[in-house]
């Protein structure tokens, strides 16, 4: 998997998610790159993604190679009372991301609270690595505002 392949594949995983309104490439144009994700609620997410090459790899690469897919596991509780937290987030996109069934996958696990930030990682066949922390966060109806990272305990 190559970092620009890997936000196609990232679309299509999150968006397939039953309770994805949207996933979207995210670039702010500062060199930070990623994900935003619209839940059906209208509640957002936006990952800061950051890539790590298999050794000896070089950037322009794009080594294909296939394995066996992650086992499928169970879609984990997104919504409290109609609210999402930036942890059930995590929790919930690194899972619909394990079910995608794409066999450059390796292995997909979601950044808990005791991490800085939330998020998740995904380790392919291949050796590359992605990670996607959780940049900000907002309410059905509100763009990007206030410090990154400073994420409320709900959105």
């Amino acid at each position: 998997m190559h970092a620009n392949r890997y936000q196609e594949v990232a679309i299509a995983a999150l968006g397939a998610a039953p309770d994805v309104q949207s996933a979207e490439p995210w670039d702010r144009g500062d060199h930070t790159r990623g994900l935003h994700v619209t839940f059906t609620t209208g509640s957002q997410v936006w990952f800061g993604t950051a890539w790590a090459h298999p050794d000896g790899m070089k950037p322009d690469d794009d080594v294909v190679v296939h394995g066996e897919a992650p086992a499928e596991v169970p879609l984990p509780d997104l919504f409290d009372n109609g609210k999402v937290s930036p942890a059930r987030a995590a929790e919930y996109l690194a899972a619909a991301f394990t079910n995608s069934r794409n066999t450059e996958i390796l292995s997909v696990a979601a950044y808990g609270p005791e991490n800085y930030n939330p998020g998740f990682g995904v380790r392919f066949h291949n050796g590359a690595r992605a990670f996607n922390v959780i940049y900000h966060v907002a309410r059905a109806g509100q763009g990007i505002s206030g410090p990154a990272y400073q994420l409320p305990d709900t959105f």
